[in-house]
């Protein structure tokens, strides 16, 4: 490789580990999704017209506020998502409503989950099995909100009814949509897998070595209630290559990972409808999936072909249109009160380079 173009790969990847570059995509995406929030609440008059166009209007500003996320993954970091499926079931992605069955042990397992999501085009539709305190979180809870999102109080007595109502609400959903869950409900750490394991035994249920125990009662729910409008349930098993640990700090510096996804297609009818043997069905899935990170441990692959579609040219143009709309006036604003020549000016630009160099430094 030629040094000049070392050269500006290597002053790329210094510029994208700069703390200013982390303050302004924060202030993007910030800005514009409030900018979006409002135009959300602006589409309320539409529901009482017709609630289908609502909600056709909302998933593209939803869009325009997840995308941004997905953006900062595959073009700032230049991150790969490798998916490995079969080629019938890949022929179905994004022309059927489904149940996405994640597992919790990354970082930013959710934003490839949203990758995967963009490139069949679901990433706007896209549902989750969120707690009702995000609702009231700018940006993505009030985005949530109008999406219709699923919220839970953790509380299983007043969720059965909460979670069911809401789901019974998206079976006239007007366009394909992903429901994702996390159904080990956190994160995997050594801490609570030990903890998780000793319920395990203390019920009779076979170890897990790289998941926690799944809560089939949330699975149950959800896939009763959308029983006749969801096809089917796509079980996905994420890993990184060279057993790497990603952050969003390391997304955020430009570090560039690579994630394999493994992906099954299991027909919804194929899932029992009681819920005793739906929670043993799902046990016996998350012995699957353990058995499938353990391949990946000694072969550096999941199972299937590789039918990874290629990152989607739009997540990028949206985040440039907004990063224009919302830079604009600060620059502006910032250019206006540089020139007045104001001591306390300078004195604030002084501080925010400092504490910019100091992060770095820490870094």
């Amino acid at each position: 490789m030629p040094k000049r173009l070392l050269g500006r790969m290597g002053l790329l990847s210094t510029l994208k580990s700069q703390f200013i570059c982390h303050l302004i995509i924060c202030y993007v995406f910030l800005a514009s999704g409030i900018l979006i929030n409002l135009l959300q609440v602006c589409t309320l008059p539409v529901w009482l017209v017709s609630k289908q166009l609502f909600r056709r209007i909302n998933i593209r500003l939803g869009y325009c506020i997840v995308s941004q996320v997905v953006a900062v993954l595959e073009w700032w970091s230049c991150t790969k998502c490798t998916l490995y499926t079969d080629p019938a079931s890949h022929l179905l992605y994004g022309k059927e409503k489904a149940i996405v069955i994640l597992n919790h042990k990354f970082e930013i397992d959710f934003l490839c989950g949203w990758t995967f999501c963009e490139r069949f085009g679901v990433l706007g539709s896209s549902k989750v099995l969120a707690k009702q305190e995000l609702a009231y979180v700018p940006v993505i809870g009030w985005m949530w909100y109008f999406l219709e999102i699923v919220f839970c109080k953790r509380k299983w007595e007043e969720d059965r009814t909460l979670v069911a109502q809401s789901l019974q609400k998206l079976r006239d959903y007007p366009e394909n949509y992903w429901f994702l869950l996390f159904c080990e409900g956190t994160r995997f750490t050594p801490e609570k897998h030990q903890a998780s394991m000793q319920v395990a035994e203390s019920k009779g249920l076979p170890k897990l070595k790289h998941h926690l125990l799944p809560r089939t009662k949330g699975f149950w729910v959800t896939v009763q209630n959308l029983r006749g409008t969801v096809s089917a349930v796509y079980d996905s098993t994420l890993n990184f290559r060279n057993n790497e640990k990603p952050t969003m700090l390391g997304v955020l510096n430009g570090k560039k990972y690579h994630a394999d996804l493994y992906v099954r297609r299991i027909p919804l009818e194929l899932i029992p409808e009681d819920e005793k043997e739906c929670a043993a069905w799902l046990h016996k899935l998350y012995q699957e999936k353990d058995s499938f990170q353990e391949h990946y441990e000694k072969t550096g692959c999941f199972p299937g072909c590789d039918m990874s579609p290629p990152r989607q040219s739009w997540t990028l143009i949206n985040w440039i249109f907004w990063s224009c709309v919302v830079l604009y006036p600060l620059v502006l604003m910032l250019t206006h009160v540089i020139s007045s020549g104001s001591v306390l000016t300078i004195i604030v630009a002084v501080v925010v380079c400092s504490a910019g160099w100091f992060h770095n430094t820490l870094i």
